[in-house]
């Protein structure tokens, strides 16, 4: 591939990668506060989902460490799968989480009774532990839409054989990506007690 079809080749998904990039995050956000109930479709919340998305980031954070195992060993085919198996399995958890919060009510951290707030005493048992909770919460949220991006514009290199061009985004965006899966493993345990049951 020549440097002009290269060139080419990331200008021609430009557009997409920035139209993807400001869609998810704006359908989520909109598909988050949107409850099925409210249109009529009565639906059993799918509490069975938060576990299984959760795996599938830990999953993800496991992919990432051996797609960057497989290129340090020089292997490009299988860091190039494991790459394409974590951008499948963030598709999967996006899907998930979307129907979840669609069927259910969110969970707050330290809400005992699990009736939506958080009283005064609720908030002094939670304790400081909560403040841990809603930095890494935030910093989940935050680092999860700056990643989309980073990461499409990162395959989109290697898919036009930008090999240096992706080596030095992938040095940010495999960092940020992984904190991004780990902690949603980390939001997950701690939340789950206080899903309503």
């Amino acid at each position: 591939m020549n440097k002009q079809s290269e060139q080419t080749l990331e200008k021609k998904f430009k557009g997409s990668i920035i139209a993807v990039s400001i869609i998810i995050p704006v359908a989520v956000a909109v598909l988050f506060s949107v409850k099925l109930k409210d249109f009529g479709i009565e639906v059993e919340p799918l509490s069975f989902l938060p576990p299984i998305y959760a795996s599938i980031n830990g999953l993800t954070a496991l992919i990432l460490i051996m797609g960057v195992l497989a290129i340090k060993n020089g292997n490009k085919k299988v860091h190039q799968r494991f790459m394409t198996a974590a951008i499948a399995c963030s598709v999967a958890f996006l899907v998930m989480y979307i129907a979840y919060h669609m069927t259910a009510v969110s969970a707050v951290y330290g809400d005992i009774n699990a009736d939506g707030l958080l009283d005064e005493t609720e908030k002094t048992n939670a304790g400081s532990i909560r403040y841990v909770y809603l930095f890494i919460l935030l910093t989940h949220i935050l680092l999860s839409i700056i990643i989309i991006p980073m990461v499409l514009i990162t395959y989109v290199r290697a898919l036009a054989q930008q090999f240096d061009r992706h080596k030095k985004l992938a040095k940010i965006t495999f960092p940020i990506w992984l904190y991004v899966a780990v902690t949603g493993v980390l939001v997950y345990l701690m939340i789950s007690p206080y899903y309503a049951n």
